[in-house]
């Protein structure tokens, strides 16, 4: 199982590959290209990318089928990067 970083670095190696994705994640958070490597980071921002994919379902379950990822995780991630204490990361 993946650290919850690990699966929002993962989250973001594939919205790479994904530019129409891409493109509306760095539209919606403000964020620019330049700024990505330094964002990363950042705790708020590995959340964000979580919480983008978790804030439509289509675009989570394309994820979880391109990596192999149980949604579960992802849920998991979620919550340890938005300071849930329900989750420990293990």
């Amino acid at each position: 199982m993946k650290s919850a970083d690990e699966t929002a670095i993962a989250i973001l190696a594939w919205l790479a590959n994904e530019p129409e994705l891409l493109s509306r994640f760095l539209a919606l958070t403000g964020t620019d290209p330049d700024s990505l490597r330094t964002a990363i980071g950042e705790p708020g921002f590995m959340g964000g990318l979580i919480a983008f994919l978790m804030d439509h379902e289509p675009t989570l379950m394309a994820f979880c089928a391109a990596t192999q990822t149980q949604p579960e995780e992802v849920v998991r991630a979620h919550h340890l990067l938005s300071g849930a204490s329900d989750f420990e990361d293990s």
